[in-house]
């Protein structure tokens, strides 16, 4: 599977992934527990320095910053047209520091740096007979196929756009929604073998 990670070297990859992934969750839950938009406006503001400091292993990413751009400012858009603009710039303020958080740990961790982490955290269950390492795998999978699923719209869209000298919009929905298939087919063929059936 295409994968987000930047093989460009940042100060963030040097960073242990079980730290990267508690601050993550505590910066997502900080965020969502911050309701003034006066320090949400400070946070969102020191997660974009923090994010710009990867140099160009962030950068490349602008095309998805710029649809997570786009979406919170529909957001905001829509809560300004129900007569509740504070609540719109809040939300989108939310979801894009809290986007670019998750962003900033896939560019720098890689998977199986990510997985052992998962397996660490959960591997207290294993004393009640939970199947520890097939659920962090799963929750490993989930978070590969979603940043797979977006390298893969970027991919078609380079190429739809140097046929055309247009994006491709939702023309590109049916190649997307095939290979997207494909690489599941490949994926569960390579689980059946690696865990027997």
């Amino acid at each position: 599977m295409r994968s987000l990670y930047s093989t460009r070297r940042t100060w963030l990859h040097a960073v242990p992934a079980w730290i990267k992934l508690a601050a993550l969750s505590a910066g997502g839950t900080v965020l969502m527990l911050t309701g003034a938009l006066g320090p949400l406006a400070v946070a969102a503001a020191s997660v974009l320095a923090l994010f710009l400091s990867l140099g160009p292993a962030g950068w490349r990413q602008w095309r998805m910053l710029r649809g997570l751009l786009i979406a919170c400012t529909l957001i905001a858009g829509f809560h300004w047209l129900a007569g509740d603009p504070a609540v719109g710039v809040i939300s989108a303020l939310r979801i894009m520091a809290a986007s670019m958080l998750a962003l900033m740990l896939t560019i720098t961790t890689r998977f199986d740096d990510l997985l052992t982490v998962l397996e660490t955290i959960l591997s207290p269950l294993r004393r009640f007979g939970v199947p520890v390492q097939r659920i962090a795998l799963g929750i490993g999978l989930t978070l590969r196929f979603a940043e797979n699923f977006y390298a893969q719209w970027q991919r078609l869209d380079d190429a739809h756009r140097a046929r055309t000298g247009r994006g491709g919009g939702l023309r590109l929905l049916a190649p997307l929604a095939i290979r997207a298939l494909q690489t599941a087919e490949r994926v569960a063929d390579a689980l059946a073998a690696r865990l027997g059936g």
